[in-house]
């Protein structure tokens, strides 16, 4: 019975442990469950409010971007330079809409895309400057092939498509090393660089200086497949196109305002001449265009000679000067009536078909200046434009269909090293044109007559100004322009929302086109 009562009392009180271990093991495993409950909604609640805040900050940063383009709608100037409003970064806020009583913030910075290099529109001897820019030697055979492949692989859709393109390296492409600060003028040190990729600062007008020794920027720093121009002269008049204008057209071209504003500078005969000479690919042919064109000189060649009627020679000698001596002065008219281009003045000279009082006078200007005709086959010789009339039409004239121009880069607003790089520009020259941009304007500066707004600097208004820089000599000239252009269409607006202690936690990018009535969006990415 003793032995019962004993064994009854042992079970009971194991019983009574193991009951007590299993509650303890519940009591565990119940308290790591709620923790990790806890733990959860915490989480949850974490996830929630980061949530919450990306959707805060992200529409903050759209507010900045709509309110950007609102800006951009309003720029009514027909330049676009770094002294205007809308290249100064933008800050701004807007209500929380959550907790009330509180403002959200925003950053936004604008790049003009006519600042860096078009790899669509490019060619051969751009892009092997461009290269050289990043780092590839252009000496290389390898560079070379990778120029000629690049200019094949023409359109692209992004610049970083350019890395499917043989022979391209990411050093090239993205640069040597990430940049952790670059200078920039008019920039905020403390927040992000405008137009930043990998740390690079591309906006315009400043210089990329990397801080950190051997950097080396990248194609994605300095070139767009986005640049745009609007195909109309600084008083929003369509251009003329050289290539497809009728005669009509071509004598209602006038000098640039500045450079003979107002004077017409061709005639009829002259329009009809030229028609009957283009296909003009650059505007430095325009300087060989001859005032007297082969079809037309085949129409006056009986008509003419270089001697006088005093002549001993034969008609055939009378019109073959190689075979003759110098011209002799006498009277207008040589044998059988034929006129004497050596002597003619500008009434008689009209007296030829096909020759009015323009192509006359450029004629007896020729020869005033050049001397006689040693034949009369020298008369084609004769150019139809001075270099003072090319310098004032290229702002009124186009040699491409469209209403838009793609790929010409912003005197106003591109830095020193991608004007460089264009044809007939060193850094010297590139350096002028900065310094010309930057200084006080002259008191006659016609910049503050466009708009109320007030613009720092001396902003070129129209092309032909470049000839006005004593480092442009009229050969620059005529091979850069070209490639150059006074304002630009696209841009890249990137809009930032900004948390108290400035930390980025949303960003909008988006590329705009303003050539038509309507802003339009063509790019967009939100982060």
């Amino acid at each position: 019975m003793l032995f019962r009562k004993r064994f009854s009392y042992t079970f009971y009180k194991e019983q009574r442990g193991l009951s007590l271990v299993s509650t303890l093991w519940i009591l565990t495993i119940l308290s790591i469950l709620a923790a990790q409950l806890l733990y959860s909604i915490h989480i949850e609640q974490r996830t929630q409010r980061n949530f919450l805040d990306r959707a805060k900050f992200h529409y903050a940063a759209r507010a900045g971007f709509e309110w950007t383009l609102a800006v951009m709608r309003t720029d009514q100037t027909p330049f676009d330079s770094l002294g205007e409003s809308w290249a100064e970064p933008i800050e701004g806020q807007v209500d929380d809409g959550v907790q009330v009583g509180n403002f959200l913030n925003y950053q936004v910075t604008i790049t003009d895309e006519a600042s860096k290099v078009n790899i669509n529109t490019a060619d051969a001897g751009l892009i092997s400057n461009l290269l050289a820019q990043v780092g590839a030697s252009p000496d290389d055979a390898l560079t070379q092939e990778l120029t000629n492949n690049i200019v094949e692989g023409q359109p692209y859709r992004t610049v970083r498509d350019l890395a499917r393109v043989e022979g391209m390296t990411s050093e090239i492409l993205y640069g040597t090393q990430q940049m952790a600060a670059f200078t920039q003028g008019g920039t905020n040190a403390q927040s992000t660089p405008t137009g930043t990729v990998d740390g690079l600062s591309t906006v315009g007008g400043g210089s990329l200086q990397a801080t950190e020794t051997g950097a080396q920027p990248g194609l994605v720093n300095l070139a767009t497949i986005y640049s745009l121009d609007a195909s109309t002269d600084p008083n929003g008049e369509a251009l003329v196109n050289i290539n497809t204008a009728d005669a009509e057209q071509l004598t209602q071209v006038e000098m640039q305002p500045g450079q003979g504003g107002g004077q017409p500078v061709f005639s009829q005969a002259e329009a009809e001449s030229l028609i009957q000479q283009r296909e003009f690919d650059r505007f430095a042919a325009l300087m060989d265009v001859k005032a007297v064109s082969d079809e037309l000189f085949n129409n006056i060649r009986n008509q003419i000679t270089t001697e006088d009627s005093g002549g001993d020679g034969d008609e055939g000698e009378t019109n073959n000067s190689e075979e003759n001596g110098p011209p002799r002065q006498g009277g207008e008219q040589g044998g059988d009536g034929q006129v004497n281009i050596n002597t003619a003045d500008v009434e008689t000279l009209q007296s030829l078909q096909g020759i009015d009082e323009g192509i006359a006078q450029r004629i007896v200007d020729h020869r005033d200046s050049q001397g006689f005709f040693q034949n009369i086959d020298a008369i084609k010789d004769v150019t139809m434009l001075t270099q003072q009339e090319f310098i004032g039409i290229v702002d009124k004239i186009t040699l491409k269909e469209g209403d838009t121009r793609s790929g010409l880069i912003n005197i106003n607003t591109a830095p020193a090293e991608i004007l460089a790089l264009l044809p007939g520009m060193d850094s010297q020259k590139a350096q002028a044109i900065v310094e010309r941009r930057e200084q006080d304007p002259p008191d006659d500066s016609p910049v503050q007559n466009y708009t109320d707004e007030e613009i720092t600097g001396n902003p070129f208004t129209n092309i032909s100004e470049l000839s006005d820089l004593q480092e442009i000599n009229f050969e620059t000239f005529r091979e850069v322009v070209d490639w150059v252009t006074y304002r630009s269409h696209g841009y890249r607006i990137e809009a930032n929302g900004v948390d108290a202690a400035g930390k980025v936690i949303s960003t909008c990018i988006g590329i705009i086109d303003r050539t038509g009535d309507q802003v339009v969006v063509q790019y967009w990415r939100q982060d």
